[in-house]
């Protein structure tokens, strides 16, 4: 059977799109007969008006929406590409806005090591970057950039923030190892600034948790310690140059033999967010031979 007919029961049948196509010739061959000869003249083209007319309307009416689909479509293409701009210009835009936060941080880091600097201006120091560090949130141990060739050697005190971060441990050519003073079993010889009674510092990164660290066998008989009190490093310590402060009493209380006193402290240090350190390059033996 014909693919273009189709029997339906005695009849044949044209599929629409055929007969659409075929009427679409018809009436085109009509318009080009009404504007090029005088055929439809008369009777014949008032006749070929009623059907030629129309389908003229439906033509200029698809030019003209046609038309304003395409111009449409340009405005979208123009949209679409300022679009892409406006993106790159906000990529752009961001990616300066973080370069001048990380200025901005950088710059309040080194001018609160510059503060720490100046009130610490009788020491000798070198300022180096934190290059590694110990698994965990806080800065227990890690190395920095700075080594022998810097002139660093081991034991010299090493600063940051508003006080004291730890000692040097072990020195490369161009690194060197810290120690903080909240590591575990890291004792620090301090004193009470106000009083300057005696005690001892003790690192303990569980108490960290809470943002303190310990303090034990302060002797306080006329009870003048309170909470608040700084905590600086002691003259008697073997390797902390004296002075450096340490934190703040944060609680206090008596021990059980009724001599001594301990509680937690603060740390004068952000443990958890360090970059830059400031290495004292006198160690302790140094000043005391001067």
């Amino acid at each position: 059977m014909s693919p273009v007919l189709k029997r339906k029961g005695e009849k044949f049948t044209l599929p629409s799109k055929y007969l659409l196509f075929i009427l679409t010739i018809v009436c085109l061959l009509l318009v080009v007969l009404t504007f090029n000869t005088t055929i439809f003249s008369g009777p014949l083209g008032t006749v070929a008006g009623y059907v030629v007319v129309p389908f003229q309307d439906g033509l200029s009416k698809i030019g003209s929406w046609l038309n304003d689909r395409k111009e449409e479509l340009v405005e979208i293409r123009d949209l679409l590409a300022e679009n892409e701009k406006l993106k790159q210009q906000i990529d752009d835009l961001t990616i300066e806005i973080t370069g001048l936060q990380q200025d901005k941080y950088e710059l309040n880091n080194l001018r609160e090591l510059y503060q720490l600097d100046s009130q610490y201006d009788e020491y000798d120091k070198i300022g180096a970057r934190i290059i590694a560090r110990d698994a965990g949130n806080w800065y227990a141990s890690f190395v920095i950039d700075k080594g022998y060739e810097d002139g660093i050697s081991e034991n010299m005190n090493v600063m940051a923030g508003s006080g004291l971060v730890g000692i040097v441990v072990d020195v490369g050519p161009n690194w060197a190892k810290v120690t903080s003073i909240i590591s575990d079993n890291i004792n620090v010889s301090g004193k009470v600034l106000s009083t300057s009674d005696d005690l001892i510092v003790s690192g303990n990164l569980e108490l960290m948790k809470e943002g303190v660290i310990s303090f034990i066998q302060l002797i306080d008989e006329e009870n003048k310690v309170v909470e608040g009190d700084k905590i600086v490093t002691s003259s008697i310590s073997d390797k902390y140059l004296p002075g450096i402060l340490i934190g703040y009493i944060s609680s206090i209380s008596e021990d059980s033999n009724n001599l001594t006193k301990s509680g937690w402290l603060t740390p004068a240090v952000d443990f958890e967010h360090l970059e830059e350190v400031l290495v004292i390059t006198q160690l302790k033996q140094t000043v005391e031979e001067e």
